[in-house]
């Protein structure tokens, strides 16, 4: 079998998987913050996009919105 993808030692980038759960989590606490709550938490998750993660728009002040993305 072809294995196209190369290999990613957790070693070599623990550092920046720990830096990256943390930005995850305070964005995660973000959009918490500012979207209404859907069960089952539905409102939290970040989404895939074409360059990394996405939360989507979310509403902020006098009715405009924001999104914050992880462009990896």
């Amino acid at each position: 079998m072809n294995n196209s993808w190369p290999e990613l030692k957790f070693s070599e980038w623990q550092d920046t998987c720990a830096t990256l759960h943390m930005w995850t989590q305070v964005v995660g606490k973000i959009r918490l913050r500012q979207t209404p709550l859907v069960n089952h938490w539905w409102n939290v998750p970040l989404y895939v996009s074409a360059r990394g993660l996405t939360t989507s728009a979310m509403p902020y002040r006098d009715g405009r919105v924001f999104e914050i993305e992880f462009d990896f």
